[in-house]
């Protein structure tokens, strides 16, 4: 067996043993790195964070996130249960904080810390934005995108260097071969895989706003404001690792009639009022 054919084999091998199963798509995705390994690393990370900025404490916009973090936790909770997926989270540890900065950024790392930027509420606007944009945070940390996203960069190292090694003796092919990797492997894997994620984040964390009791047929409207906040200055979606403000405008208003009927599954039939 040559050398190309060795480190071809060698690569399937570890992604096809190194497989966790997104239990929302039942899926199989690459799981280089445990959770195990992950969540500690992802703690300390938000602890530093935490430790770095302002984190604002005991007003109504901060009890405000806990209070939806804690609801969209407890419906995904419910959720997996509900689909035999007991247990799942009994190494998350969900926090909720709110961030002094003019970012409109919010983020969920993997294990359940949550943080939104004071930057992000005015186009939230309300309680149920903000649950839009909670669904979509924690859907990332339920379906170990981040697990994932690391994953997927070992992948494209270890194979940059398979090939450099496959190419040992040719140095112009090598040369070549350097030159183009990195464009064709960002526009051509990891960018789509980004987007992805994020697509896979914006139909999961609608259901979860659903079955939390916030209507999702606000988070089409959230991501009209978000469209306008931008001010259409957005690279093209396949230069972007998110898919443009109209694409997912066009998903959610497809998705939200199925997060309804899901959350009707456990019983949520009216939304909380919109203020």
């Amino acid at each position: 067996m040559n050398i190309k054919k060795s480190i071809a084999l060698f690569g399937l091998i570890i992604v096809f043993i190194s497989c966790a199963t997104n239990p929302f798509t039942g899926k199989k995705t690459m799981a280089f790195v445990s959770n195990a390994q992950l969540f500690p690393a992802s703690f300390a990370q938000y602890n530093q964070v935490k430790s770095e900025n302002k984190v604002v404490t005991g007003t109504k916009d901060a009890e405000m996130i806990k209070r939806v973090g804690q609801r969209i936790a407890v419906a995904a909770e419910r959720w997996l249960n509900a689909n035999g997926n007991q247990g799942y989270l009994k190494d998350y540890k969900w926090e909720y904080s709110l961030i002094e900065s003019e970012q409109v950024n919010a983020w969920c790392m993997p294990g359940g810390k949550i943080a939104f930027y004071t930057g992000i509420l005015p186009i939230a606007a309300n309680e149920t934005g903000v649950a839009a944009i909670m669904g979509h945070e924690v859907a990332h940390a339920l379906a170990n995108h981040g697990q994932q996203r690391m994953s997927a960069a070992y992948l494209q190292q270890g194979l940059a260097l398979a090939g450099n090694v496959a190419l040992a003796n040719d140095p112009k092919s090598r040369n070549i071969f350097n030159q183009s990797y990195g464009v064709v492997s960002n526009v051509g894997g990891m960018l789509p895989f980004s987007r992805s994620h994020e697509t896979q984040a914006d139909e999961i964390g609608l259901r979860l706003m659903a079955l939390a009791g916030y209507n999702p047929d606000e988070a089409s409207e959230l991501w009209k404001r978000m469209k306008a906040k931008s001010g259409g200055q957005a690279p093209p979606e396949f230069m972007s690792t998110h898919p443009s403000n109209d694409t997912r405008i066009a998903n959610l208003k497809q998705w939200a009639p199925a997060a309804k009927q899901e959350a009707a599954k456990f019983g949520v039939t009216e939304f909380r009022p919109i203020n």
